[in-house]
């Protein structure tokens, strides 16, 4: 099984190891495509801070991110799976798993992000922010970047397996699944049912979103669980106690949609 995870916009304040080493990086098929991106975020960073605060989306109170990316090559560096502290990492809480399950993790998850591509959790990479949605000076919006580079390196790193997708639109543009792994993978979508004037209302909301995503990745890990396709994971999640909504696809080559329906966090 393959799982595809979103980064976070919150991440570790500093490294804590050795500088940033390319080539230890997964997925070396997408090197040559980090360096570029790596190259031109640098330069950017390093040339003009307000500039680089534009390009970037960032407040006027975050701009000291920009002075982290002009010293990417030389910053401290965390697993990857230690650098990600948003709500989906707080609930999937990989620090406190058991061996097993910790392997089962590093085996499996998958973490898009616009300045690498997508890395493995033991990945060790310096604290970053470049989001799939910057248009970089030099290459463009990141998101039709990285799908070149993404469309041979990843169908190699889904295998025959399940794909779990469970990436915002934003990072699921740098990589669609197309033909036979499609058919294999399930976007997971999380909505939110309430109780209105006596009428059940649903709708997407973000904590819900990411905390359910996090918690739902976490127990399957636990749980040791190896679905081999998208029916398959229904049952499993099921089993697991997760209210679940699928929809095959209509056609041969296009992933399932499962709808995860939570009226809490527990």
């Amino acid at each position: 099984m393959l799982v595809l995870l979103p980064p976070s916009e919150g991440k570790a304040a500093s490294g804590r190891g050795a500088s940033l080493k390319p080539e230890s990086l997964s997925l070396q098929g997408l090197a040559p495509a980090r360096a570029a991106v790596l190259d031109k975020l640098v330069e950017l960073c390093q040339a003009d801070e307000e500039k680089a605060r534009t390009v970037l989306g960032l407040s006027v109170g975050l701009a000291g991110e920009v002075g982290k990316n002009a010293e990417l090559r030389t910053a401290g560096t965390r697993p990857a799976g230690e650098l990600y502290t948003g709500v989906l990492y707080d609930a999937l809480d990989l620090a406190s798993l058991e061996a097993g399950a910790r392997r089962r993790a590093a085996a499996s998850l998958l973490v898009f992000s616009g300045l690498w591509g997508a890395v493995r959790i033991g990945d060790r990479i310096p604290p970053y922010r470049c989001s799939m949605g910057v248009k970089l000076p030099g290459l463009g919006a990141l998101g039709a970047y990285w799908r070149a580079p993404m469309e041979t390196v990843l169908p190699e790193a889904a295998g025959s397996g399940l794909v779990l997708d469970l990436r915002s639109s934003a990072y699921a543009a740098a990589w669609k699944p197309k033909g036979e792994v499609a058919s294999r993978t399930a976007s997971v979508r999380v909505l939110h049912a309430q109780i209105v004037d006596g009428v059940e209302k649903r709708s997407v909301v973000s904590h819900f979103n990411k905390a359910t995503k996090g918690r739902l990745v976490r127990d399957l890990l636990v749980a040791g669980a190896r679905p081999e396709d998208p029916a398959r994971l229904v049952e499993t999640l099921r089993d697991l106690g997760y209210v679940v909504e699928a929809e095959a696809p209509a056609r041969a080559g296009r992933p399932w949609s499962l709808d995860v329906v939570v009226t809490e966090i527990h």
